[in-house]
């Protein structure tokens, strides 16, 4: 159980790890993350799902390899076992009722959208789909959106492939040229998160974003992903991951994401030595 099937590097500090657990595969969907630890003494990290295999009983995951938890996990090779692997978590995505979509990935995000994907181009009403990153190098996962999206926008900062600017500047000359979504999906870092919901405010089109919040035990007892939606405390792990992007506090959320950035900072420095 949990041991490393496949492993293969996306990016730069960006693994996409197939995981064998078969009873996370038999029961997690789109939406859902898994808790690790990496070893009995590691950290619990949050990290989506991003495809399964029912049949063959495994679960795909993508780490970036920012912190001093996934530096170790980024140091396991195939073959080698991951100590605690649980799961599936929090909720589902629940797409059913729109019929006009558009998912939007920014960075690591993209990996969390493309379950997504899959699921609405199998359903037989692919979603439209935008993912962008810094540069070239750091995209992810564009041959497989491609087989499944409707249309595809690649978007670089630095205009080194695709064309240049932020998902956003896609998203508004969508929305300008008429296509009449009644949903946007977006996950990425917080600050684009929050830029989505901004734009999408102005054309009232439905925004739900997924919160990457900081999370501990992942069942509701730590209240360390806490995030205050439409003025109320929810719970990303049992009450999300995915909320309403206009009703989302993303400045408080941002700040409560900074709290461990120095300690992670110190750890990072010791384990590269």
């Amino acid at each position: 159980m949990n041991k490393i099937l496949k492993k293969r590097q996306l990016t730069q500090n960006i693994h996409e790890y197939v995981i064998d657990s078969p009873e996370v595969s038999r029961h997690c969907l789109a939406g859902q993350f898994i808790i690790l630890r990496v070893d009995d003494e590691g950290e619990r990290i949050p990290l989506t799902i991003c495809d399964y295999d029912r049949e063959a009983g495994t679960v795909t995951i993508l780490v970036q390899s920012i912190g001093y938890s996934t530096m170790k996990l980024a140091k396991l090779n195939e073959g080698d076992y991951i100590h605690d692997f649980a799961g599936p978590l929090g909720n589902a995505t629940e797409l059913e009722e729109f019929a006009n979509i558009i998912l939007v990935g920014g960075g690591v995000g993209s990996a969390v959208i493309y379950p997504q994907c899959k699921q609405l181009n199998r359903d037989g009403r692919p979603a439209d789909i935008i993912i962008g990153a810094r540069n070239k190098d750091l995209l992810i996962y564009e041959d497989e959106f491609r087989d499944n999206a409707k249309d595809l926008y690649v978007m670089t900062d630095d205009g080194s492939y695709g064309e240049q600017g932020f998902v956003t500047t896609k998203l508004k000359q969508l929305l300008d040229s008429g296509k009449a979504y009644d949903c946007v999906f977006a996950v990425g870092p917080m600050p684009m998160m929050r830029a989505v919901a901004n734009l999408t405010r102005e054309y009232g089109v439905h925004t739900i974003v997924s919160m990457n919040s900081v999370m501990v035990d992942g069942t509701g007892m730590c209240g360390g992903c806490r995030v205050t939606v439409g003025g109320q405390v929810k719970y990303a792990c049992v009450d999300g991951p995915e909320f309403d992007g206009h009703l989302v506090d993303f400045d408080e959320a941002i700040e409560r994401s900074k709290f461990y950035r120095e300690i992670e900072q110190e750890h990072k420095c010791k384990m590269e030595g």
